[in-house]
């Protein structure tokens, strides 16, 4: 792990943003809209293999899967020193199937998360933008759904002035692993979308780059409250500028 950021020069308009699971799906397509052309935002991603993108706007920096949990308080905290973060984007996630087990599953999906949840704090941010799911509650069959919940229950004690959760139904878009269930489920989704009609719309399947620009759009903002964003919360988010 490197020991501390070089961090260039940024003006006064430059909004800096903490984006936690830049890697996977719905975090990549927040990085390329965080990194167009024009927009204002300097941005640090940790992430646990490196990057393939680069951007003088962009510092990367790795950290170590095997002892995440113990490093992501102490050795990120150094390695970030400087760093002033405004708003904190995650869209940290993993599977059953990838993870191996419930234990493996919570220690990514609840454990890490409010570990990140943490250090945004730290670095300052005041607004944090979490990539959650459907149906997430503490009250739910599903174990998946309960854990969502509790990241969302936890990061309610970070104290953030604003917080912004996305809700997304199953995401569409090209992962680079397989998941043939996930697969079967994406082909099918435009002859059972429109089914979904009422409070059932919010179960939808939309794609990873809607929410994507949802994130990048919301983290333009300001203001302060919380705020959950469902399938037509998060189409109106990502059309708004």
């Amino acid at each position: 792990m490197q020991a501390r950021l070089p961090l260039p020069e940024i003006d006064a308009q430059t909004k800096r943003v903490l984006l936690t699971g830049a890697s996977g799906l719905v975090g990549g397509e927040v990085l390329k809209r965080l990194l167009t052309p024009g927009e204002p935002f300097e941005i640090v991603a940790p992430t646990r293999v490196p990057l393939a993108v680069q951007s003088p706007r962009l510092k990367n920096v790795v950290y170590d899967s095997s002892t995440a949990e113990r490093r992501t308080d102490s050795g990120l905290r150094r390695s970030l020193a400087g760093f002033q973060s405004e708003v904190w984007i995650c869209a940290l996630g993993t599977t059953m199937g990838k993870a191996g087990n419930q234990a493996a599953f919570v220690a990514v999906d609840r454990d890490l998360v409010l570990k990140f949840a943490s250090l945004a704090r730290f670095l300052g941010a005041r607004h944090a933008i979490l990539v959650s799911s459907v149906g997430a509650s503490a009250k739910s069959g599903s174990f998946y759904l309960r854990i969502k919940a509790e990241a969302e229950r936890g990061l309610a004690e970070q104290n953030f002035p604003r917080v912004d959760i996305l809700r997304p139904g199953l995401l569409l878009g090209e992962r680079g692993e397989r998941r043939r269930a996930e697969r079967a489920a994406q082909v099918t989704a435009p002859l059972w979308n429109p089914l979904l009609v009422g409070p059932l719309s919010r179960f939808r399947a939309i794609e990873a780059s809607a929410v994507g620009a949802a994130a990048v759009n919301l983290a333009r903002g300001g203001g302060s409250g919380w705020f959950v964003h469902e399938y037509a919360g998060i189409r109106e988010a990502a059309k708004s500028r």
